[in-house]
């Protein structure tokens, strides 16, 4: 292609760039669209690839036919096939009539199938049966219907990554890839940054009848540096959000509004190095991750009701001391002594009814305690029986009974 024939393709699609890879994107696409191969467009989000479909199909022999661009990641799961394909009436809950799909709809025409990644498995093997033999069936029908129709796709996802963790067919990859655009992504293409801003502040200010936005010459590079990781889309938000908030700061004399670095660093977001344009890797769980992740919840749970049962003993044990505690006796207080002569032998009362006696287990020296020996220790202390006892090793309660069978004798 010319110069001059790149720039009026340009013009009429409203594309704006003269980066090498852009026009070689244009240029493949021209040269591609009287053919029917199958065309698969790759990018980033934001790169404008939608713009290429219509270029083929506008410059193909289809261009009278109708023209169908489908958002596969946008149409859930479970109704996707409905609107490729079509179903019959009656087919599921809520198909109350016959409806043709897209490929029917557009028979002799031109289907364009971006985000192609995130078609579920079971619709890649219906896509690839019509790419091969141009044959479907309605949702709910037994019947085959041939259809023309001219497919290009586009993806923003690695569909060979795809292909290897299982979640893309190798075959349809390769049927869809006949022919290979690849478009640039906003950060390769410094030189149309300030082109594109240009145009997307005139047509702001062109539509809500707002002062022209203009950058100087430090804006303008600082336009350049950042990376764009939203690439076009996030490019003409920008632009359109400081026509939308700067524009009536006029410059004296002028009918523009000039914004220099210190305006335009606050519409910029941070430099992030992090925030790489890419697509997080999905995960799928295979049947031996699924066991161990039951595994580890089965141990989690077990850890826990073990947890649960060590704090249960540890509270009742803690319980069980403080009841012990209150249920305890306080400990008996030392009767005071009672110095007595030896009117001592002539006690009739029984120290158990005063609860005097001290619990000591008898031992073996009371067997060898002779009734002159406790007579003895009780004069030595004066008739004090707690200081006799505690000296013999007996109990009060047994001197006691001594003195009361010498009071017997008598």
């Amino acid at each position: 292609m010319t110069n001059q024939e790149l720039q009026s393709l340009k013009n009429k699609y409203d594309i704006i760039g003269n980066d090498p890879a852009l026009n070689r994107a244009l240029e493949v696409a021209v040269a591609v669209a009287p053919t029917d191969i199958t065309v698969l467009v790759t990018g980033e989000s934001g790169v404008g690839k939608e713009n290429i479909p219509k270029v083929i199909h506008q410059n193909s022999p289809r261009k009278r036919g109708k023209y169908f661009a489908i958002n596969c990641g946008a149409i859930p799961e479970g109704t996707i096939d409905s609107e490729l394909f079509g179903h019959e009436k009656g087919s599921f809950t809520g198909a109350n009539e016959m409806r043709r799909g897209y490929f029917e709809e557009a028979d002799g025409g031109t289907l364009f199938l971006d985000e192609i990644g995130e078609l579920p498995l079971p619709s890649q093997a219906k896509l690839l049966r019509v790419l091969q033999s141009g044959e479907f069936i309605r949702v709910g029908s037994s019947k085959v219907l041939k259809t023309d129709v001219r497919v290009i796709a586009a993806t923003n996802i690695n569909l060979l990554h795809a292909v290897s963790k299982g979640k893309f067919r190798e075959d349809l990859y390769y049927r869809l890839n006949a022919v290979s655009i690849i478009m640039p992504a906003l950060r390769e293409r410094p030189g149309d940054i300030n082109l594109l801003f240009r145009k997307f502040a005139s047509d702001f200010s062109a539509k809500y009848g707002f002062s022209k936005v203009s950058l100087t010459e430090d804006a303008s590079i600082l336009l350049r540096k950042y990376r764009w990781p939203g690439n076009i889309r996030q490019l003409k938000n920008v632009a359109e959000t400081i026509s939308a908030l700067e524009s009536s700061k006029m410059t004296p004399g002028s009918d523009k509004c000039m914004i220099g670095v210190d305006v335009l660093s606050k519409y910029i977001p941070r430099e992030e190095p992090n925030l790489l344009p890419a697509t997080a890797p999905s995960y799928q769980e295979t049947p031996e991750s699924a066991a161990e992740r039951e595994a580890i919840i089965r141990s989690i749970f077990q850890l826990k009701q073990d947890v649960e049962y060590l704090k249960d003993v540890i509270a009742k044990a803690g319980l069980a001391r403080q009841n012990a505690a209150a249920i305890a006796p306080p400990e008996q207080q030392v009767p005071v002594r009672q110095e007595v002569a030896h009117e001592v032998y002539e006690y009739d009362e029984d120290p158990e009814d005063q609860e005097l006696e001290e619990q000591k287990p008898e031992e073996t020296s009371i067997k060898k305690a002779s009734l002159e020996l406790i007579l003895k220790v009780l004069d030595k202390h004066g008739g004090n029986r707690a200081d006799a006892a505690e000296e013999l090793g007996i109990s009060e309660r047994t001197i006691y009974r001594k003195l009361k069978q010498i009071k017997m004798k008598k």
